[in-house]
């Protein structure tokens, strides 16, 4: 249709535009019906065997932050200090 056929009929409602997308689908270089599980760490057995060479390992994510570390707490008479501390001001 023209542009201003086409206009004029979404104008008045006649007209649905509808935009199809489709995809195709191949197999790639690194297409496999076994899913291999990578490896994460390397171990002195791999480097010993040679093994390491024709493994493939998992990507390293330098940009995950990790666990907390489950760590750092008082010292008992540091607790009994502030605790005295805070004591002594409220009663002024």
């Amino acid at each position: 249709l023209p542009e201003r056929e086409r206009a004029e009929l979404k104008r008045r409602k006649l007209l649905l535009e509808v935009t199809l997308k489709s995809f195709w689908i191949r197999k790639g270089s690194a297409f496999s019906t076994a899913v291999a599980k990578a490896e994460t760490e390397l171990t002195p057995e791999m480097i010993a065997t040679g093994s390491w060479r024709r493994l493939p390992f998992k990507p390293y994510n330098f940009s995950s932050l990790g666990l907390p570390p489950a760590c750092g707490h008082l010292h008992p008479l540091l607790k009994v200090r502030s605790e005295l501390r805070q004591i002594f001001l409220e009663m002024g």
